[in-house]
């Protein structure tokens, strides 16, 4: 049963240090809610990803704050967290709650504060996300581990730092237009290879950074939108979640994601659809080698051919397959809690024609949100008019 998706909208992503989880997600939820057409006592439900909120900000119970403060304080809220994966496993949850009809109207969303520490106490917060045991307590933080998977692909597919800086070149070429990423500044190959090393092979241009950030979505059953003639055009037709091993030396492999893989192959046959009906994809780029792992987990490519994506072009604004438009994770930002909940905005803008980096024609858009090294992942199908 399809889902509608009635309103989105986000913050800016980026440095909000004189703001909090609750005022910025109260500017991402009114926006939604505006954009929908309801008022906020229509809510029903409040799903919100947030990762780290009792860690940065001594605040738990985010789902019940940030209810009150979207204006819905008597709707059932919940606060849903799969580390970097918390806003899309937010998504997943609203999208089960209308389809199993016990919900008409769900507010999504997702709110992260990430500037309100030091580096070492982000840092620090993040690494919840992985191992403590076998990882964290050996000193891994997640530029490393995802350095150990660059640097297993490089060596497996005879790939080059060159093939991954395309991909930080062409998506913080794409956050240049986009009014809300946190960077508007394009790079070159040579900016890539000659920046500051964080953990070899990756450079700083190949890391995305931290943000505070907000998004929110107002999903409705198909039958609520006729009946309160709601202009709700965008329809989610697809939805997929899998999990993996928590720590990357248990799996199988370094160069693959295989919970992304089964989530993509279920949304897939939720939606009817294969990766080549997708028109544009938003997926999650913490680090450039996590945008090549995430095109051959969607299909996209097979195993060991994702850097061609972006070193020939195919995954530009005008290439076979647009691949973050948004800028994504490199360039727009990732508030952790929030990316999945981005992401579905930014798709919803695409299939509605209202991009600023708009794809021409764009009628199936694709959400790949990953949690920790690929330890969750969910994956959306979005459907416009006219498909």
């Amino acid at each position: 049963m399809p889902v509608r998706i009635a309103g989105a909208s986000s913050t800016a992503f980026g440095r909000h240090t004189e703001s909090s989880s609750r005022e910025l997600f109260s500017d991402a939820a009114a926006a939604a809610v505006s954009d929908a057409g309801i008022i906020p006592r229509d809510v029903e439900a409040v799903y919100v990803g947030n990762f780290m909120g009792d860690v940065v900000e001594d605040q738990g119970h985010m789902g019940a704050l940030l209810a009150e403060a979207a204006g819905a304080r008597e709707a059932e809220s919940v606060r849903i967290e799969s580390a970097c994966a918390s806003g899309g496993s937010a998504v997943r949850a609203a999208v089960n709650a209308v389809r199993a009809g016990s919900r008409d109207v769900v507010l999504v969303g997702g709110a992260e504060m990430m500037y309100t520490v030091s580096t070492p106490a982000i840092t620090d917060a993040l690494a919840n996300a992985a191992d403590n045991e076998y990882e964290n307590q050996a000193g891994l933080t997640f530029p490393g581990i995802y350095a150990l998977m660059a640097r297993a692909y490089l060596r497996e597919f005879d790939a080059t730092r060159e093939d991954l800086a395309h991909v930080a070149v062409k998506n913080h070429a794409n956050g240049v237009a986009n009014p809300v990423a946190q960077f508007h500044r394009e790079c070159t190959v040579e900016d890539v290879l000659d920046a500051r090393p964080i953990a070899s092979p990756l450079g700083l241009f190949d890391c995305c950074p931290v943000s505070d950030g907000a998004s929110a979505a107002v999903v409705v059953s198909e039958s609520y939108a006729s009946e309160a003639g709601l202009d709700a055009p965008i329809s989610i037709v697809g939805s997929g979640q899998s999990s993996d091993s928590l720590a990357l030396q248990d799996r199988a492999s370094m160069t693959r994601t295989p919970a992304a893989e089964r989530a993509a192959d279920e949304a897939y046959e939720e939606a009817g659809i294969g990766p080549e009906d997708a028109d544009v994809c938003e997926v999650h780029d913490c680090f450039t080698i996590a945008e090549v792992l995430a095109v051959e987990a969607l299909g996209l490519y097979e195993r060991g051919e994702g850097v061609r994506g972006a070193r020939e072009g195919e995954t530009a604004l005008d290439g076979r397959v647009p691949v973050n438009p948004s800028g994504g994770l490199l360039a727009k930002g990732h508030p952790v809690g929030v990316t999945g909940v981005g992401q579905i905005v930014e798709l919803a803008k695409q299939l509605e024609g209202r991009h600023p980096n708009q794809v021409p024609d764009a009628r199936v858009g694709l959400a790949h949100n990953v949690g920790g090294s690929g330890a969750s992942a969910s994956v959306h199908v979005l459907r416009g008019e006219g498909y």
